[in-house]
């Protein structure tokens, strides 16, 4: 895992990891306004060759870390990080349950971007 370099692209919303110079794992998430401002995980997808290097779990603890330094919450829909979530309670506070249906809904109403 140490030859990895976890980015933050918010634009495309992909927390990748790199490694050898591509990207070997990645968050897709989208950034949710309202009710309030929260970074929502929707899908963690890791590449074949670098499954059980524990990339998606690094992934998931980056993106707590990125949005306890934003001051926001997360609303995880991706079942990966929701699980992640429930095994590490003090780094993955739970959301709100208004928040997830918001961000349920969103996703609804944007079928076309995941």
């Amino acid at each position: 895992m140490s030859d990895i370099e976890i980015r933050d692209d918010r634009t495309a919303g992909r927390l990748e990891a790199w490694g050898d110079g591509e990207v070997v794992g990645r968050i897709e998430y989208f950034v949710l306004e309202a009710p309030e401002r929260a970074l929502v995980p929707v899908h963690t997808i890791v590449e074949p060759a670098h499954e059980g290097k524990g990339i998606a779990g690094s992934l998931a603890r980056e993106l707590y870390t990125i949005a306890r330094g934003e001051g926001v919450a997360v609303a995880p829909l991706c079942p990966y990080v929701v699980k992640w979530a429930e095994r590490h309670p003090d780094e993955a506070p739970d959301a709100d349950p208004e928040l997830l249906r918001a961000a349920k809904e969103w996703l609804v109403a944007h079928p076309d971007r995941f």
